[in-house]
């Protein structure tokens, strides 16, 4: 049985080009779930406020309810859902689900597959994201979902990120670019907003506000490239080899040399300076600029 022919071929509702994620999202939720904690099922009080979330944000900015896809992914072979005294899935509605202490989990021949192959764990995830998300979003989604297919892929295991870095970190700077104060909201959250690693994960860097850093996307990816730093009183920092001419350019970036950082509320660490300082020897481009 092609299972990747199957997920990418479920049964969805359609008008002209309009995105339907809702199945897509359950299904990468679910096989979070099930390389988490294997075929437990998923209470559908669990599932609600989750896949809510999810559809809120990855989802077309249409009411719609989690309830829809929980019920209508039975018919595709790969989810089933129970009620408390074993019957079928009461449908689509809201009341009935709950009342009912609904239930849902992956198709026993399909965790069969999953436990005989544990690639395809990582091709059925790869398969959703390809087929129903831009690239940008798809690790955004795994971190939502909690399905971790890197470890999958390479065979070893993987340090896993935390979840909740980025709500700690976004908490800490009040939600605000800690170089140049941009904020932005949609629908009640906060949008072009990231949580950098100042010592990067990937090199030992921990999951916690004293190596965070709330961002805009643009500072962001220019402080990953080593274009903007952190100075060792907390200032920004400009690389001389950034070459920009325009108006952006000289505002964006170039005249944040030597301006204080934002930092956190009291409550929480700043910065650590061992952090500050991998950065700026391991990624920032020196020399820095010499502030205006």
């Amino acid at each position: 049985m092609d299972w990747v022919e199957r997920v990418t071929g479920i049964r969805r509702w359609t008008r002209g080009q309009e995105r339907a994620p809702h199945k897509p999202l359950l299904l990468l939720y679910a096989l979070g779930h099930f390389q988490r904690h294997g075929d437990e099922p998923i209470p559908y009080s669990a599932a609600e406020e989750r896949l809510g979330h999810l559809l809120r944000e990855f989802g077309p900015p249409r009411p719609t309810t989690p309830a829809y896809p929980f019920h209508h992914l039975t018919s595709d072979g790969l989810w089933e859902v129970r009620t408390a005294d074993g019957g079928g899935s009461p449908g689509a509605r809201v009341g009935a689900l709950r009342d009912s202490a609904a239930s849902g989990r992956l198709t026993p021949p399909l965790v069969r597959d999953l436990r005989r192959d544990h690639r395809l764990l990582s091709q059925l995830g790869r398969a959703l994201l390809d087929a129903n998300f831009e690239p940008s979003l798809h690790e955004d989604i795994c971190a939502e979902v909690g399905l971790d297919l890197e470890s999958v892929e390479t065979g070893r295991a993987v340090r896993r990120r935390d979840r909740e870095f980025r709500e700690r970190v976004m908490v800490a700077y009040e939600y605000q670019c800690a170089f140049c104060g941009f904020e932005g909201w949609l629908n009640g959250r906060a949008v072009g907003l990231d949580a950098a690693h100042v010592q990067w994960w990937a090199f030992g860097g921990p999951d916690d506000v004293a190596n965070g850093i709330c961002l805009c996307a643009l500072h962001h990816k220019l402080f990953d490239k080593g274009v903007l730093g952190v100075t060792a009183d907390h200032r920004v920092a400009v690389s001389t080899r950034y070459v920009g001419r325009g108006r952006s350019a000289e505002g964006q970036v170039l005249e944040l040399s030597g301006r204080e950082i934002g930092g956190p509320q009291p409550a929480f660490p700043r910065v650590a300076d061992d952090r500050v300082a991998w950065h700026t020897r391991e990624v920032f481009r020196s020399p820095a600029r010499t502030a205006a």
